[in-house]
């Protein structure tokens, strides 16, 4: 297990830093937060990130050498291999590697959550909840017993997922009611993972009311 100091380079409203923050919140390290605007990306940011993307994680190294990590995953696999804490990763190489695929399927469901959520004409915005609808009756299929994706135990497929249901709890009611009906794994599944303390403390207490500033600027019906 490492000892090196982290900080963890993000953006309040950013789903896949939120992915890193569960991690570490789980793990329980102890690390740094500095938030950057994306509409306005310092230079310092620039130099470190490739991509101009966050998360960003800093080691800082005993040589005194900072290391920066980039790309939420990466990050996450990082942190598994070399932080204390619950494993979020089964042992059994065959369950890692479904789990590793329904991570992939995580982010292509984001995809198509955050259009939904964004679209700005309705057509688009049908088009878009009946593929994300879709998606979750995929995974509907896929779940077993609860509350977590693989049973009892809170795995990295978890922290993948609760920044996406997360904002289903921010936008009118009776839309997430409509999403998410006849699924009732899902939906068990999204409410134990939106009551998890790690998910919870990932955000700030401002972000229900950043995430809505967002869908205002951007003119999205759920704006509304």
């Amino acid at each position: 297990m490492t000892t090196s100091k982290l900080t963890l380079i993000s953006h309040p409203l950013c789903p896949f830093v939120q992915r890193a923050a569960i991690v570490l919140l789980e793990k329980g390290v102890a690390f740094d937060r500095i938030d950057v605007d994306l509409a306005d990306k310092p230079d310092w940011f620039m130099a470190l990130s490739p991509t101009g993307k966050v998360p960003l994680l800093k080691v800082e190294r005993q040589d005194g050498r900072d290391a920066i990590l980039f790309e939420s995953m990466v990050i996450c696999e990082y942190l598994e291999e070399t932080q204390g804490g619950g494993k979020l990763y089964p042992e059994d190489a065959l369950s890692r590697a479904r789990q590793r695929a329904w991570i992939e399927y995580g982010t292509a469901t984001l995809a198509d959550a955050w259009q939904f959520l964004n679209a700005k004409d309705r057509a688009t915005a049908d088009a878009k909840r009946a593929a994300f609808h879709g998606r979750l009756e995929r995974l509907e299929e896929a779940l077993e017993q609860g509350p977590y994706f693989a049973g009892p135990t809170f795995s990295m497929v978890d922290a993948v997922f609760a920044p996406l249901f997360r904002y289903f709890d921010l936008i009118d009611p009776g839309v997430t009611q409509t999403i998410f009906q006849g699924l009732p794994r899902v939906r068990r599944w999204r409410h134990a993972l939106a009551l998890r303390e790690s998910v919870l403390a990932a955000v700030g207490q401002d972000y229900g009311h950043r995430f809505k500033q967002h869908l205002a600027g951007h003119q999205a019906l759920l704006a509304g």
